[in-house]
């Protein structure tokens, strides 16, 4: 049983509720700037608590339109704990017999992050647990994908099992944006949607260079009821191989605006058990939710064989277009035909996409958006720029990715 006595704390400022703001906090070991996270990070590699070193797993950007981003990690599934429970039920309860994080070794913690009672963000090397206090804690991931890679764990002693709550997913979002580094990024799978382990946690690392569906034209389809530009803003990917939603937040919008949108779209979906995959993007600015099917395609044995035998099972990091493999020939032939196949597997059909854009509609009280809000730049028929991401942060190591 994983016993926190005292271990570094960041109090944050997420439990405040202001309009989207441009200001970026730098660091000053009172955020979760490049010397806190990584620094950690960077100290338990030196310990060896690592599986495997991932700074030195191969890394290639795939030549083509949207620039898939291919990793040869061939140890990591055979390291990696395999999945403990049924994978057609995305709710299910948790079970303390199954591997949970409450059996993580102190050394893996590398913080807490906690509300603050001020409004301002501290950072504190060494503060003590009270007894029946449930931390919310930053740990590593011992079988990492990339570098920096952690997992953020909500009230890690109360056992919750992994599903979107309110509470749980505003932690998730100001982390992204108290991080305030557009090459970080949080992730989270739903079960059925291959997150492996039935304890709540969000997973996140750096990647200095655009995600695929970063760069992909979209199309706003909802926005909040009666709000104009002021509420939140919701869009469907185009011209992406995964249908998918993109939620923003409007001029005068706030942050509970935008996480309250995002949880009640995901929890009308794991009501009606539909397997999904969150990436929240820019900072905490933009947020994916990704609908999908792939397990419930290998169970019916619609997937295509040579598909299968990669051994790749799309989660978030995949969907998005970083994909992780697991033999040699695959990263070598990758191509983005390839990665456009898989993921096309992966996704909703087109009926099926619009029936659960009717669930979020309800759920999250949008309502259409006019037919002149498309945005004329993100014309999928018109030609990707090559840089159409965020530039690369000046900060980061030179090892986060490497180009062959």
């Amino acid at each position: 049983m994983l016993t926190i006595k005292r271990v570094p704390t960041l109090v944050s400022n997420y439990q405040e509720d202001v309009p989207e703001s441009n200001n970026v906090v730098g660091c000053g070991r009172n955020c979760l700037g490049f010397c806190c996270l990584p620094g950690l990070w960077e100290e338990r590699m030196s310990q060896g608590l690592f599986r495997y070193d991932v700074t030195t797993c191969e890394t290639k950007v795939i030549p083509g339109r949207y620039g898939f981003i291919a990793q040869l990690n061939e140890g990591r599934h055979l390291k990696k704990r395999p999945t403990e429970f049924r994978i057609d039920q995305v709710l299910q309860p948790f079970d303390e017999n199954k591997f949970n994080f409450t059996k993580v070794g102190q050394d893996e913690v590398l913080f807490r992050f906690e509300p603050s009672t001020d409004y301002k963000a501290r950072y504190f090397s060494g503060v003590g647990v009270d007894v029946g206090i449930s931390p919310s804690i930053v740990a590593i991931n011992v079988s990492p994908i990339e570098y920096g890679h952690v997992l953020l764990i909500p009230r890690v002693l109360d056992y919750l099992p992994q599903r979107i709550d309110r509470d749980s997913f505003t932690v998730a979002l100001h982390f992204a944006r108290e991080l305030a580094d557009p090459f970080f990024r949080v992730g989270y799978n739903s079960l059925g949607a291959f997150a492996t382990i039935n304890h709540l946690h969000f997973q996140a690392y750096y990647l200095s260079v655009p995600f695929p569906v970063e760069k992909a034209p979209m199309r706003r389809i909802m926005r909040g009821k009666g709000l104009g530009d002021a509420g939140v803003i919701v869009s469907k990917l185009l011209n992406y191989p995964v249908r998918g939603f993109s939620f923003e937040g409007g001029n005068g919008s706030t942050v509970r605006d935008l996480s309250d949108a995002v949880v009640n779209s995901c929890i009308s979906l794991q009501n009606k058990n539909i397997p999904f995959n969150i990436l929240i993007a820019q900072c905490g600015k933009k947020i994916f939710l990704f609908p999908q099917c792939y397990a419930e395609k290998q169970a019916l044995g619609v997937v295509d064989q040579e598909l299968l035998d990669t051994q790749v099972n799309p989660a978030v990091w995949e969907i998005s277009g970083h994909m992780v493999l697991k033999r040699r020939k695959d990263y070598n032939d990758a191509s983005e035909e390839y990665a456009w196949k898989l993921l096309s597997e992966v996704s909703l059909s087109e009926e099926r996409f619009e029936e659960v854009k009717g669930y979020i509609s309800e759920a999250a009280d949008l309502q259409e958006a006019e037919d002149k809000s498309i945005n004329p730049e993100l014309d999928p028929e018109k030609e990707i720029p090559d840089s159409p991401g965020p530039q690369v942060a000046s900060h980061m190591p030179q090892d986060c990715l490497v180009l062959h």
